[in-house]
């Protein structure tokens, strides 16, 4: 049997590889960005299996090759990486907690890292530093306007992909491969 850090770098691999396979077929534009649900179904399959480290470093290498092979932009990297960040992190603490044998339910909590956190951080942190005049246009005419209608395109991408995650999660479940197989 291979040791557990073992399973843990060909998973990542795995899923890297799916994430950006499935890129050219799952993205559809949405408010001048491309909104891409395989990313947010990574994530969840990601954080819940691997954790919310190597759900990052996932979401990390997917935008990076997305974005060198012209089918992702700069914005998949704050749009990817929080997600997986808190779909990790809740499903380590329900795992904690007497929601343990629930615990692929984190998987629902993706939009609350991509929207939230990566929409905020995309328009208020990588939107100024990368001199972006689409999004600091918006951003002058209102922050919070801006700030709303670029959750709601985030949401477009996020909500779908992390019911695909979650339904994904479940299945893998039933048939035996959770995250204690990583551990």
């Amino acid at each position: 049997m291979p040791n557990k850090q073992s399973l843990k770098i060909v998973a990542a691999a795995i899923l890297t590889a799916l994430g950006v396979v499935l890129a050219p077929f799952l993205w559809f534009p949405v408010l001048g960005s491309k909104a891409y649900p395989g990313q947010h179904f990574i994530n969840v399959v990601a954080g819940v299996l691997l954790g919310p480290w190597w759900a990052a470093l996932v979401a990390l290498f997917i935008g990076v090759i997305r974005m060198s092979l012209g089918i992702g932009t700069i914005y998949s990297i704050p749009g990817g990486i929080p997600g997986a960040l808190v779909v990790g992190l809740v499903h380590r603490f329900l795992k904690k907690t007497k929601f343990r044998n629930k615990a692929e339910v984190a998987g629902l909590f993706e939009p609350i890292g991509t929207v939230l956190i990566g929409g905020t951080l995309a328009l208020l942190v990588f939107a100024p530093a990368l001199h972006d005049i689409r999004m600091l246009s918006k951003l002058q005419e209102g922050a919070l306007s801006a700030l709303i209608a670029l959750w709601i395109g985030w949401a477009f991408s996020s909500v779908p992909g992390s019911i695909m995650g979650f339904i994904t999660v479940k299945i893998l479940k039933k048939i035996g491969i959770t995250s204690d197989v990583f551990e």
